[in-house]
C-alpha cells in the first residue's frame, strides 16, 4: 500500500491537490496550506512528515514545488 497522503502534480493555474485516503483535503499553494490541511485531518505534527515517503507521496513534480514547470 502507498503513502496515505498524496500531493498531486502542480496544476496549470498553480497549486497542488492534496488527498488523504482518497478524500480531497484541498488545493495547496505552499507548504503552509499543506500543513494546515493535514492538521485539520488530525495530524498535529504534519510539518514533520512532509518529507517522509511512508506518509506523503509527491506526484508529478518536485516536493515543495507548487507551480507547474
Amino acid at each position: 500500500m502507498g503513502a496515505p497522503i498524496v500531493v498531486h502534480r502542480p496544476s496549470a493555474s498553480r497549486g497542488r491537490r492534496v488527498t488523504a485516503g482518497g478524500e480531497i483535503l484541498g488545493l495547496a499553494h505552499d507548504d503552509h496550506d499543506l500543513v494546515e490541511f493535514l492538521r485539520r485531518a488530525g495530524l498535529p505534527d504534519a510539518e514533520r512528515i512532509l518529507d517522509d515517503p511512508s506518509w506523503v507521496e509527491w506526484r508529478g513534480g518536485w516536493a515543495h514545488q507548487y507551480e507547474a514547470a
